[in-house]
């Protein structure tokens, strides 16, 4: 019932390594420390947690509970999420993909509000998935998901600040997640 948890947690890990793209760069270089990076996350990390998911989606297991709102809800916080995602990859584009030690720190459109919107659409959209198929595989995986991010974002902060001239500003002035609302 839970040999899914097996490709989730490497896929997690592998993605957690992504993280360190500094010290990659600073031991290997900056051409192989990039393919490392892009190993970690985009073939060993995204590609296999992806997997996890998609087997405890399919373990067999009752409902934990039934309602079409939950439902609904879900889908409207997986629609969000993807939509927060995208905007945030248009906005910082290659660097998403591939950082190097180059890259420019983005402050505008989304960036200017939230600092991590990726991980805040990943949030939005394990929420939504658990609450569209609240099955205890499926919602441990969510929950488990939701944690990696916590960890992603706290290992990525470390490299940007090695990374991006700027970022310790950026970290004091625009919030993590949740942008703030101000009262006019």
């Amino acid at each position: 019932m839970y040999w899914f948890l097996a490709p989730l947690i490497f896929g997690f890990i592998c993605n957690l390594a992504s993280a360190f793209t500094a010290a990659f760069f600073h031991r290997w270089g900056e051409l192989r420390g990039s393919i490392l990076t892009v190993i970690f996350r985009d073939v060993l990390g995204i590609p296999v947690w992806t997997l996890g998911f998609l087997l405890a989606a399919r373990s067999p297991s009752p409902l934990l509970f039934t309602s079409t709102l939950a439902t609904v809800m879900g889908w409207l916080l997986v629609t969000l999420g993807g939509a927060i995602i995208l905007v945030a990859l248009l906005t910082i584009r290659w660097p998403a993909a591939r950082p190097s030690l180059k890259d420019q720190l983005v402050q505008t459109g989304i960036y200017a509000r939230v600092r991590h919107p990726i991980h805040t659409g990943a949030l939005l959209e394990f929420t939504g998935l658990a609450m569209i198929n609240p099955t205890l595989p499926f919602t441990l995986a969510s929950g488990m998901g939701m944690a990696w991010v916590f960890f992603q974002t706290w290992f990525e902060e470390i490299d940007l600040l090695e990374r991006l001239p700027g970022y310790r500003d950026y970290l004091n002035t625009v919030p993590r997640f949740i942008p703030r609302i101000r009262a006019k």
